[in-house]
Order: structure tokens, then C-alpha cells, then sequence
């Protein structure tokens, strides 16, 4: 008897222990299946990004190879009909509309904080001033040098921003380049001279001296604005992006206007604002904006490489549709030079990420 009642105290002290267990298991979830649907979570995450970089990439791409050829097309008898800083003020309208746009977006998903207010401090703003009167000089050098350059050959000297841009982060933000960088700047600027070489005449080089000087002008203006916006915008990483852009459009409005009141005001109080507009300006008009918005999402929502790999496939596409539209001829020299260019662009890349 006794011995039968020890086994029933066991037998019920091992159900016991049974029910512990069973108990633990399921208040304790299963490390596996944890960790399943966190992976299946960051699957989800990293192709929702994948599928937002690819679009913002093609969408840079197609902007900026197209940029030049709409400024080229706008063009009738070889001269603007319509009035350049009109367009300019436009543009700048334009995103400074799509900045207050997604602006209100985002106060109505997450509410008006301290980051995203438009209402700051005068120190915050007036600092917004010298990028955007900068950007003014740029966009009005941008139209002139066509005159001296067509719209393949404005793409490959527009890269020389890059080496302003390189040699301002070491004197400004006091940032040193990789040997593999300086490297880059050394091919970038042999390429860009060796997509220009002109065989077919009696001069070295297809852009004259003039396109030069104004190539490296606008290169100078947009290393410095754009060093100098990118201090801007980190100097407060927490401040919402879209209110940084909005003052920046304004001053940028504003700086317009004034060169619609100094160079074309009997122009537009003659013949109107919008005189000698066609389809083609307002493509254009669009095109710059977007192109100003979609480089911001690149650098949000992606990363350098993006925008580099971007600008390397719009100089090819540039020069393939302009063969098309403009007759242009695509020489062994344009050729190489490409190549060379697009390998400068990869290594001043690769030597940032080292850096």
C-alpha cells in the first residue's frame, strides 16, 4: 500500500512538472518562428526599399540625360524665344510648390512637430540666401552654353562639378579625398578633354574657348552651392527636409524675380510673361524641377552610387538621342572619352566609401 501510494504521488508530481512545461512553451514563443517572421519583415522592408531606389534611379536617369536635349529642343532658329529667367522663376516655383505639398502631406500623417514647422528662427534662414543666388548664376550659365556646346558634350563637361565639388569638401568641411579620388579627378578631367577632341577641323578641341571658361564657371558655382546646402541641411539632420527645400525655393524665387526686373522687364511687360512659350518650355520647366526634387529623394533614399551610376548611363543616353533628334556623330574620341569619364565617376565613388 505503501509502496502504491509513493508511485501515484510520482505519477502525479511528473503531470504536474508536464503541465509546467507545456505552460512554459507557450507563454515562450519559438526562437525559430521569431525568427522567420523577422526575416520575413526584413524581406518585405528591403524590397519596398529596392523597388523605391530602382524608381528614383530611372527616374534621375531619364530627368537628366533628358535635361539637355529639352533645353537644346526649346531652342527655334538657334536662339530662346522665350525669356530664360521666366523659366528660371518657374522652376523654382515649381519645387517650392512640391516641397509645401509634401510639407502639409506630412502634417496631416504625423502632425505639426518641431522638425517640420515653417516658422523658424532669422539665423536658420539666412543662410538660405548665398546657395540660391548661387543656383541663379548656375541655371542662367546653364542656358548660355549652348551657344558653344551641344547637348552631349554639356553632359560631359557637367562633370566637372564633380572635381569642384571634391576639392571645396577639403577646403570647407574639411574632409580629406582618398588617393583613389585624386585619381579620379586626374581621369575625369582626361576623359572629359578627350570626349572633346575635334579631328575633323583645324582646332584641337570642339568647344571653344568660351564654353570652357563657362563650363568650369557653372562647375565652380555648383561645387560650392552644393557643399555649402549640404552644411545647411546637416548642420540640423533632425529638421525635415521639404521646409529646408521650401526656404531654399523661396530665396531662389525671390533672387529670380529680381533678374526678371533687371534683365527682361520691358521684355515681359511687352510681350508678356509667358511670350515665345511652347510645349517643349513647358516639358522642359518640368523636367528641371523634377530633377532638382529627385536628386533630394536620391540622397534620402538612396545613396551616391545611385546618382552616380545615373549620371553615367545619362551621358550614353544623351549622346544616343541626340544622334536622333540633332544629327550628332558619335566619334571614337566621344567614345572613349565617355568610357573614361564613367570610370572616373566609379572610382572618385569607391574611393568616398574608403575614405
Amino acid at each position: 500500500m505503501e509502496y502504491r501510494k509513493i508511485k501515484d504521488e510520482d505519477e502525479d508530481r511528473d503531470a504536474s512538472v508536464e503541465d509546467v512545461e507545456k505552460s512554459f512553451l507557450v507563454s515562450v514563443p519559438d526562437n525559430n518562428v521569431a525568427s522567420r517572421v523577422e526575416t520575413k519583415i526584413d524581406s518585405h522592408r528591403s524590397k519596398a526599399q529596392w523597388k523605391r531606389k530602382s524608381a528614383v534611379t530611372l527616374a534621375l536617369t531619364i530627368l537628366t540625360s533628358s535635361q539637355a536635349i529639352l533645353i537644346v529642343w526649346s531652342k527655334r532658329a538657334g536662339k530662346y524665344e522665350y525669356s530664360v529667367t521666366t523659366a528660371n522663376f518657374l522652376v523654382e516655383s515649381l519645387k517650392c510648390a512640391i516641397s509645401l505639398v509634401a510639407l502639409v502631406r506630412t502634417w496631416k500623417s504625423e502632425g505639426v512637430t518641431e522638425d517640420n514647422r515653417l516658422n523658424t528662427t532669422l539665423d536658420e534662414v539666412i543662410v538660405y540666401p548665398i546657395p540660391a543666388a548661387l543656383y541663379l548664376v548656375k541655371n542662367l550659365l546653364q542656358y548660355y552654353i549652348f551657344a558653344y556646346v551641344d547637348a552631349p558634350g554639356y553632359q560631359i563637361l557637367k562633370n566637372f562639378n564633380i572635381i569642384s565639388t571634391g576639392v571645396l569638401y577639403r577646403i570647407i568641411l574639411k574632409k580629406k579625398l582618398s588617393e583613389i579620388q585624386w585619381a579620379a579627378f586626374v581621369l575625369l578631367t582626361a576623359g572629359c578633354t578627350t570626349a572633346q577632341l575635334n579631328s575633323n577641323s583645324d582646332h584641337v578641341l570642339q568647344t571653344p574657348f568660351q564654353g570652357w571658361v563657362m563650363a568650369i564657371v557653372m562647375a565652380l558655382l555648383s561645387g560650392f552651392a552644393g557643399v555649402y546646402t549640404e552644411a545647411i541641411m546637416k548642420k540640423r539632420p533632425s529638421r525635415n527636409i521639404n521646409v529646408q527645400n521650401f526656404w531654399l525655393y523661396v530665396f531662389g524665387m525671390g533672387f529670380n524675380a529680381v533678374a526678371i526686373l533687371v534683365q527682361d522687364f520691358d521684355a515681359v511687360m511687352n510681350k508678356g510673361f509667358f511670350n515665345g512659350y511652347s510645349l517643349i518650355t513647358v516639358v522642359m520647366i518640368f523636367n528641371h524641377a523634377l530633377s532638382g526634387i529627385a536628386v533630394s529623394m536620391v540622397m534620402k533614399y538612396a545613396d551616391n552610387i545611385v546618382k552616380v551610376y545615373s549620371t553615367s548611363v545619362a551621358m550614353i543616353l544623351t549622346a544616343i538621342v541626340s544622334v536622333f533628334l540633332f544629327g550628332f556623330h558619335l566619334s571614337l574620341a566621344f567614345f572613349l572619352g565617355t568610357i573614361v569619364v564613367s570610370v572616373a565617376i566609379y572610382l572618385h565613388s569607391v574611393g568616398k566609401m574608403q575614405r
